[in-house]
């Protein structure tokens, strides 16, 4: 079952921008860090960045300065703002939000489906 929805993602060509979102599910009591990976082809999936609850960012260092994580609270959305895209970024593109589930009061990290993005000229 996919916990979180994305969307956003397709070819591109080099120099090029994407933007993807998020979006968490509506029966949830609280968010705390929410943040995106990606798993390029023959290696394993590598943590692109994240954001706290507060707003506040880290990047990994092949994506600073290019990519920006951003979120909306009230529509529990993270989003990736992807300029000047590289080959090298192709990958798929998970995102993941820490939940607290309403019913039991538990967290959880959640998981998007995955998005694929392409960039090639």
């Amino acid at each position: 079952q996919v916990q979180l929805v994305e969307s956003g993602g397709g070819w591109v060509q080099p120099g090029g921008s994407l933007r993807l979102s998020c979006a968490a599910p509506g029966r949830i009591f609280r968010i705390n860090a929410m943040g995106w990976y990606r798993q390029a082809p023959g290696k394993q999936r590598e943590l692109v960045g994240t954001i706290s609850s507060s707003g506040s960012t880290v990047y990994a260092d092949p994506v600073k300065g290019r990519f920006t994580i951003s979120r909306d609270n009230a529509k529990s959305t993270v989003y990736l703002q992807i300029d000047s895209l590289k080959p090298e970024d192709t990958a798929v593109y998970f995102c993941y939000s820490d939940i607290q589930e309403t019913s039991t009061r538990t967290w959880y990290k959640y998981w998007g489906q995955g998005l694929q993005v392409t960039v090639s000229s």
